[in-house]
């Protein structure tokens, strides 16, 4: 079984990779906050936050001791990876995350589901694979980048601090998940 003890956790990976899940069930079992970083990006009517009043509510989020955060924006990634002691990578096969998108997407559009401040998913909207609008286009449009990126980003000396769990299917992070042992006296 493995300790854990991170406090100041970042959850990274490509749209439907299952980021928020896994903070948000992170968050719980170690009882600490859980931030996403779309709730504090997007406004209503899917408007994008101006990017100083991002910067302030991430700043804000990541003040305390503990917390665990779920997204890519790269206006504030070194805001948080500065900050954090651990980096779970989700790089998942793009046929895994493309079936996990539509399933998500699906759901939401017939649910109606409100995901932060008012908004919801269209199925429409993200049929139009060629917009910007579409979550489908976004997924191709970062998934390669993310692949190159991210190592070279996380090799950087300013983020050597940071203990990097990358996992490339879905079973490996329950079976790590599975033995977890959270260590409070950390």
């Amino acid at each position: 079984m493995n300790d854990f003890p991170h406090q100041r956790i970042a959850v990274i990976g490509t749209t439907g990779a299952g980021k928020s899940t896994l903070a948000e069930k992170l968050s719980k079992r170690l009882d600490i906050p859980y931030v996403e970083l779309d709730a504090l990006y997007w406004e209503a009517g899917w408007r994008e936050a101006d990017p100083y009043a991002f910067w302030d509510r991430v700043e804000n989020a990541i003040e305390g001791e503990a917390w665990v955060i779920a997204g890519n924006y790269r206006s504030v990634q070194h805001m948080i990876w500065e900050k954090a002691d651990a980096v779970i990578w989700l790089d998942y096969p793009l046929r895994i995350l493309f079936w996990r998108l539509l399933k998500r997407t699906l759901r939401r559009a017939v649910t109606q589901e409100e995901l932060w401040n008012g908004n919801r998913e269209t199925f429409w909207r993200h049929l139009k694979l060629w917009s910007q609008d579409s979550l489908f286009h976004w997924l191709f449009k970062t998934y390669w980048r993310r692949k190159r990126e991210f190592p070279v980003l996380l090799s950087l000396p300013g983020y050597d601090h940071l203990k990097v769990y990358r996992f490339k299917h879905p079973s490996e992070l329950e079976t790590w998940a599975g033995g977890i042992r959270l260590n409070k006296t950390a």
